[in-house]
């Protein structure tokens, strides 16, 4: 786990006017603004004629509606939002890496972004179904969340 402060800006614009993070699940959110918005982004199956295969709603899809309670003069008073890799991507995240564990022993790998009002963070996660003192596979993600800023090109300064 690592805590990366961001350059607000630049993550906010790839946050919310582009794609950079639209394959991620979106686990769960809060903005608040005049009011406290909260999100959860578990698929509700049996809204839909033909269910989803997954369990989350992609970032995609719920970015449009983030950004309608963001938008406007005024800076939101804060804001957190849990993301997940898919399901579809852990595989060949473990496969690149060569990590020695398999994608049903991975429960989540995780960037938390928070917004306080005036200071941008991202914290990494890992959750895994199983105890180990391996720590390879939360070395590998804080890594690949550095790499995935410093490829949007999002300054940042890490904290831990």
């Amino acid at each position: 786990m690592i805590i990366l402060t961001l350059d607000t800006k630049k993550c906010m614009s790839s946050l919310l006017l582009s794609e950079a993070f639209d394959h991620f699940f979106f686990i769960e959110g809060e903005i608040t603004t005049f009011g406290k918005f909260t999100m959860d982004g578990y698929m509700q199956k049996d809204f839909f004629a033909e269910p989803p295969r997954q369990s989350y709603a992609f970032w995609k899809d719920i970015r449009p509606y983030c950004f309608s309670l963001i938008k406007g003069k005024r800076t939101p008073l804060g804001f957190r939002f849990i993301f997940s890799l898919s399901g579809d991507d852990i595989p060949a995240f473990l496969e690149e890496h060569r990590l020695d564990f398999t994608p049903q022993e991975i429960q989540g790998l995780f960037l938390n972004f928070r917004f306080d009002g005036s200071r941008l963070t991202c914290t990494t996660g890992v959750s895994v179904s199983k105890f180990t003192l391996d720590k390879s596979l939360e070395q590998t993600w804080d890594k690949w969340a550095q790499a995935l800023f410093a490829g949007l090109q999002i300054p940042f300064e890490s904290e831990l």
